[in-house]
């Protein structure tokens, strides 16, 4: 079963994220997530805080096979210039960089000029801009007036072959997921790995495909799961998980705790089998958002090159 790994919440140098993708790569992962888009992170307070978008093109330039991926949230984003900078990565490394993106923000948005706006706005801005991205992929000429995208005859070029690059879009409520089926080719569920959270959004996907009359089988899966290769304590994975995951806080710990992946090496690949067959995911993640370095090795080392189903 192929993997892919994420490094989130700022808490590595340059220079240790670098070297953890390449060894990501040389073990036999298939993709590597990194921080993408963000204001600041206040709990951050002084410590570096890098441009996602920067780090992926400079991971992608670095590596040779494993695909980079890191969010683009809408709202920092000019669908025109979203379109032609996603082109250009193709263009440079085809196959590899992972068009992700969703709805997300900060409460520091509006110190950089970046409007905090309510949820629903946000959902109809990524509607308007994948609606224009994909249109610019296509090769058109792409004039638009809508409330969030405003294109007066757009082209890109290079467009990436096929006139489309795979989207892949995080979400898990039903508003989102409609966005989801008009234009995912991946549908990141942006639950922790709990079977009938997953199972209700999944429901929501497939109406909403029903609607508009797309298979919802033709929507792969992906899903980050947090994971730790470690003797871990119940209670302690549980408050480690809550530090690295505030917006899942609704979420009871009942239902949150048999979800973590943590134990040996041999317990890991059990668990991360096991959810790859019930959720029907494409690619498990293992989300090691918050390790120190050392730590993110260890647990990265665990899973040589995928291992059999």
């Amino acid at each position: 079963m192929k993997l892919g790994v994420a490094f989130t919440w700022h808490s590595l140098t340059w220079e240790e994220l670098a070297s953890l993708v390449e060894r990501a790569e040389a073990l036999g992962y298939a993709a590597a997530y990194v921080d993408g888009d963000v204001s600041m992170l206040g709990v951050r307070r002084e410590a570096p805080v890098l441009d996602g978008w920067t780090v992926t093109t400079a991971l992608l330039a670095r590596t040779r096979d494993i695909a980079i991926g890191s969010i683009r949230l809408v709202q920092h984003w000019n669908a025109a210039h979203l379109a032609q900078v996603a082109a250009t990565a193709e263009r440079i490394t085809p196959g590899r960089f992972q068009f992700f993106v969703s709805i997300g923000g900060r409460p520091e948005d509006p110190a950089f000029g970046i409007p905090r706006r309510p949820v629903a706005d946000r959902i109809e801005q990524l509607d308007e801009t994948l609606d224009a991205v994909r249109a610019l992929w296509r090769g058109e000429t792409v004039t638009r007036q809508g409330r969030f995208v405003a294109l007066d005859g757009a082209r890109v070029r290079p467009t990436p072959p096929g006139g489309a690059l795979p989207i892949e879009i995080a979400g898990k409520g039903p508003r989102l997921l409609r966005i989801v089926a008009r234009h995912g080719d991946v549908w990141n569920v942006n639950l922790p790995p709990i079977a009938s959270r997953v199972a209700e959004a999944g429901a929501a996907l497939e109406e909403a495909c029903a609607e508009i009359g797309r298979p919802a089988d033709s929507i792969r899966r992906r899903m980050w799961i947090f994971t730790r290769a470690q003797r871990l304590g119940a209670e302690a994975a549980l408050s480690e998980f809550r530090r690295f995951n505030p917006w899942f806080d609704a979420l009871p710990d009942a239902e949150v705790a048999p979800a973590l992946v943590f134990g040996s090496p041999g317990e890991c690949r059990s668990r991360l089998t096991d959810l790859g067959r019930e959720l029907r995911l494409e690619l498990p993640v293992l989300d090691l958002s918050g390790l120190d370095a050392e730590a993110a090795r260890d647990t990265l080392e665990a899973f040589p090159a995928g291992f059999p189903r």
